[in-house]
């Protein structure tokens, strides 16, 4: 076992068995390393971050949908991505508020809200109120969380 899987598996240990108290389930865990790259397995099931102004869909401009790459929920639209300069996507809405799961971080010492597919409960990012209106908000989302699929043209 490399450093890299060793830490993944500390880390969700940690988050999900005594943060939350759930039991965590190796099955599950197995099924999302086969599936997804060790980038996007350390992103979407240990909460972690890609660096800023790295992630393939930051500069992105097509227009389509941003689905969880896990499970494929759909989550943002092309037509509320916006360049918050922070070196993430970010959005100013979601499709559907029921798509994002929300929970409140401490892991840097401060209150942030971390966002999560709520299908899957992938990682996604974090919201912030710092966005432009209508709703003042910025979901700041890693590149390896999400799958874009392009809008057909006519």
């Amino acid at each position: 076992m490399n450093l890299f899987n060793l830490f993944c598996k500390f880390s969700i240990i940690i988050i999900f068995g005594l943060i939350n108290g759930e039991i965590f389930d190796m099955k599950d865990d197995k099924v999302w390393k086969d599936k997804l790259s060790d980038e996007e397995y350390f992103v979407t099931r240990c909460s972690g971050t890609e660096p800023p102004f790295t992630g393939k869909y930051y500069k992105h401009k097509e227009k389509g949908t941003y689905n969880c790459n896990c499970c494929k929920q759909p989550l943002f639209s092309s037509d509320v991505k916006y360049d918050s300069g922070s070196g993430w996507p970010s959005f100013w809405d979601s499709i559907d508020q029921k798509n994002i799961k929300t929970k409140d971080d401490y892991s840097l010492g401060y209150k942030r809200i971390e966002i999560m597919c709520a299908n899957c409960e992938a990682h996604l990012g974090h919201v912030f109120e710092d966005g432009p209106n209508p709703t003042g908000l910025r979901y700041c989302v890693n590149s390896l969380s999400l799958d874009f699929n392009k809008k057909e043209s006519k």
